[in-house]
């Protein structure tokens, strides 16, 4: 007896909730770097600056999920590729081939080692509209003011509003 009213407050409880649909899939592209620093032209690209670029990536896709806004699919690099920050929404075409309904570029530009941006850009995929994007300036070419330009980008300006659909 206890056993079917139980079941009959669920079976209630789900008519009166209708199932959540799943987020749409996001391609989320490696972040990028713009380096035009004095250092980078005579140094090339660094090994701090690779492991900085795989944590933004995590930290991007961590949101993502906690957002419950979208459903991250990892797109991997690819090596002498093109530089998708700079190409105007080229990155759509690989996304729909993932299935994905929208593409997630981000890239650091580093002006210097004091000087950087972290920029990030969302585009709806069948349109090739851009939906969310924006850009942070960052002080100090360290762990913690590449995490905390991320976080206050997407905090400020990515994630805000209602989720586009």
């Amino acid at each position: 007896m206890l056993r079917a009213l139980a079941m009959g407050m669920a079976m209630a409880l789900a008519a009166d909730h209708p199932a959540q649909a799943a987020p749409p899939r996001a391609a989320v592209f490696p972040f990028e770097l713009d380096d035009t620093s004095l250092q980078g032209s005579m140094q090339g690209l660094g090994s701090d600056d690779l492991s900085r670029l795989a944590r933004l990536d995590d930290q991007l896709r961590d949101a993502l999920v906690r957002s419950g806004r979208y459903t991250p699919v990892v797109v991997p690099a690819e090596p002498g590729g093109r530089t998708l920050w700079s190409c105007n929404g080229c990155e759509a075409d690989q996304a729909q081939r993932l299935e994905a309904q929208f593409a997630i570029v981000g890239w650091v530009q580093k002006v210097s080692n004091l000087i950087l941006n972290i920029n990030l850009v969302i585009r709806d995929v069948a349109t090739g509209q851009r939906v969310a994007g924006g850009s942070v300036d960052i002080r100090g070419d360290t762990d913690e003011s590449w995490t905390r330009g991320l976080s206050y980008l997407l905090r400020n300006r990515i994630l805000t509003g209602e989720p586009v659909r």
